[in-house]
């Protein structure tokens, strides 16, 4: 469906061609658009019918204060989350502030000293090198005894089974697999992918704890990781569960051994899953989680969009636009510091919070380059929300996510190609 361009040339200052070219490319998208509101369709009644097996009432939504004892709310949220992801249990707290603090938790509550941390899939994410001890951090891994060893992808970005095998050994107690790509050009990994590895490595170790970093790939496929074989899942709830509406946040969901390991990390040996007060955001929590499967599908009608736009005019993006999908994470290679620096300028313009504010350049917490970062959100980095970001390094690639609703992404995107042409770095 064509809208008057008037809508986009009056309130944003597209011009007149970035309009057709957009229509042009969204005539062509039906099909990938179906694909994620079947998606948001079985999701949706994912999400429902955890909802009813917990019997969610408005009783569920008064929090608690103080130590949280006979926190009815959190105990059913956790049930839900468990039962979403066909996990024995789940630890999901406004307590957990990032997806990387809930990998964190994970990992140190489940591993020990004289333990060894196995990523069969090449190197992480940057904020994870100060958890590890690649880079010296008080706290790391390292300073508690616990090594940690990688194996890379092969040229073709396949898995090196060979060198998967030759790295298992009796030290090896958990495998961390990374689902979406991060600061990198590789393939974000399917669950049939992720399943396929995780049972190599079950045929060589059968009792390594395998966790799945799980973060930008909730509810765009229809499994998750356990239902793959992995033990354990971690995530945001400032990115696809949250739904939004989430203010803060992160879960762990698994077995219970494993999230009682990572309970008694978020707490306090003895205390465990026992004690943390939800305060008033419980309402926030269920409500975002019921919105999420629609909220990601807009997301990634985005992701679609933005990559079959950049393909387009001549960019490399990952995933290609006929790629599929399984994460909201759209990377496009830009080349040149300017193009990264105009593409996150397009998308804090186009956003409802903060459009007035020029994106820069600066060192970030955990991140081993500059990084710049667009996000004009309710919620302070939610990257389910209109958002990019990119290391300040060649080839300067960008990565492009979320959005709440889909008018909204498809107008920051026709705003990165209008501050782009602006700039003088491409032409429509």
């Amino acid at each position: 469906m064509k809208f008057d361009h008037k809508i986009y040339t009056e309130t944003l200052g597209i011009d007149e061609r970035i309009c057709e070219f957009s229509d042009e490319i969204i005539s062509g998208l039906a099909d990938r658009f179906a694909q994620a509101d079947r998606m948001a369709e079985m999701g949706q009644l994912k999400v429902l019918s955890a909802f009813k097996r917990a019997k969610i009432s408005d009783s569920h939504f008064t929090g608690t204060t103080g130590y949280g004892y006979d926190d009815i709310g959190r105990d059913a949220l956790e049930a839900v989350y468990a039962d979403i992801f066909k996990a024995e249990d789940a630890l999901v707290r406004p307590q957990i502030v990032s997806g990387t603090h809930a990998i964190n938790l994970a990992l140190s509550g489940n591993l020990r000293p004289g333990d060894e941390l196995l990523s069969p899939a090449g190197a992480l994410y940057d904020t994870m090198d100060q958890i590890i001890g690649i880079r010296d951090c008080p706290g790391s891994l390292k300073e508690y005894g616990i090594s940690y060893r990688q194996v890379d992808l092969l040229q073709d970005n396949g898995f090196d089974f060979d060198g998967i095998k030759k790295a298992l050994n009796e030290k090896t107690k958990l495998v961390t697999i990374q689902r979406s790509r991060g600061y990198s050009s590789r393939p974000s990994f399917t669950i049939d992918k992720i399943e396929e590895l995780i049972r190599y490595i079950r045929s060589i170790k059968p009792d390594v704890t395998i966790m799945v970093d799980n973060c930008y790939g909730e509810f765009v496929e229809e499994r998750e990781p356990i239902e793959a074989g992995a033990d354990m899942v971690v995530g945001s709830l400032i990115k696809n569960p949250g739904g939004s509406l989430a203010p803060c946040g992160g879960y762990i969901a698994g077995t219970k051994r494993c999230v009682e390991n990572a309970a008694y990390r978020l707490t306090s040996p003895g205390l465990g899953k026992e004690t943390g007060a939800s305060l008033s955001s419980m309402k926030s929590f269920f409500q975002g989680l019921f919105m999420a499967p629609v909220v990601v599908a807009s997301a990634l009608k985005g992701a679609v969009f933005a990559a079959s736009c950049y393909e387009k005019l001549g960019f490399k993006t990952f995933p290609a636009s006929t790629d599929k999908r399984t994460d909201i994470i759209q990377a496009v290679e830009l080349k040149t510091a300017e193009a990264l620096l105009k593409f996150c300028e397009g998308i804090q313009e186009a956003s409802p919070v903060d459009s007035f504010v020029t994106p820069v350049a600066d060192d970030m917490p955990g991140y081993e380059s500059k990084v710049v970062m667009a996000a004009g959100a309710f919620v302070q980095g939610a990257s389910i929300e209109l958002s990019a970001d990119g290391p300040m390094r060649e080839p300067y690639n960008v990565y492009f996510q979320g959005g709440i609703t889909w008018p909204h992404v498809k107008a920051g995107i026709m705003n990165t190609l209008q501050a782009l042409k602006d700039g003088g770095i491409l032409e429509i």
